[in-house]
């Protein structure tokens, strides 16, 4: 009997060590369990910015990229460096593209919906304007008042909208997503980035896109950052044309 319960013992902390292993694998990224369930989605795509310097477009395609999303502003005045550029080049490929926003918790609303409209202009047969809203420096730290960060991008959001007559998609993280958007603005596309765990287990089926990969390496850019964040569509090719600006 004594006996019994050694073996058992033994069993129970050998399986304990065991998903102890496997959950430091997973939380430092060296088994990477997303990439798994994100290739059973049939629409791939990624997002850049300057970080990723010079690209070449039709070589990111090849690799079986169906969309792109590039980063166009920031705040109320600047402009990713690289937009321009990448905006011309990836419109020449059967991609579809859109652009991005990165949210400014210091700065008003308003200023940044102008400032990304001047940036992009014409948005028509592109992807849904997206507006990024993460933290940054030490606002994790030192999180902004909810309702402030609320009344900014709802007036950023209703800018968008009318300019482009659609509604914008959201990118945030589960964190963010939590103090500041749950139950708020539960009509607008979500884009979620979760590079550890699959978004049907934590938001079931609200999500559209989801930024599964912060360590991808692709070849077709030549920047400071070597990897490249990875995305894919919830839907199909077909459907994707749903989130697009007429």
């Amino acid at each position: 009997m004594e006996q019994g319960k050694k073996k058992a013992l033994m069993i129970f902390l050998g399986i304990g060590i065991f998903i102890a292993v496997i959950s430091c694998c997973v939380l430092f990224k060296k088994i990477k369990i997303n990439t798994f369930v994100a290739e059973q989605y049939s629409v791939q795509g990624i997002d850049v910015s300057h970080y990723q310097g010079d690209i070449d477009w039709e070589k990111l395609e090849s690799q079986g990229i169906d969309f792109a999303y590039i980063k166009a502003t920031e705040g109320s005045s600047s402009v990713d460096e690289r937009f321009t550029e990448n905006w011309s080049e990836a419109a020449v490929t059967s991609m579809k593209i859109g652009a991005y926003h990165f949210f400014s918790f210091d700065s008003a609303g308003e200023t940044q919906a102008q400032n990304f409209m001047d940036a992009v202009g014409v948005l028509s047969g592109k992807l849904l304007p997206v507006v990024d809203v993460e933290y940054y420096g030490d606002k994790e730290k030192n999180p902004p008042e909810r309702e402030a960060v609320i009344r900014e991008l709802n007036d950023m959001l209703l800018e968008l909208e009318r300019e482009y007559g659609v509604k914008p998609m959201i990118y945030t993280t589960l964190t963010v997503y939590s103090k500041y958007l749950e139950g708020e603005f539960e009509d607008y596309p979500l884009w979620i980035r979760d590079v550890y765990l699959w978004p049907e287990i934590t938001l079931k089926d609200k999500w559209v896109l989801w930024q599964y990969s912060d360590t991808s390496v692709l070849s077709g850019y030549q920047g400071t950052e070597k990897y490249i964040d990875r995305n894919v569509f919830a839907g199909n090719s077909e459907e994707l044309e749903e989130i697009t600006v007429p």
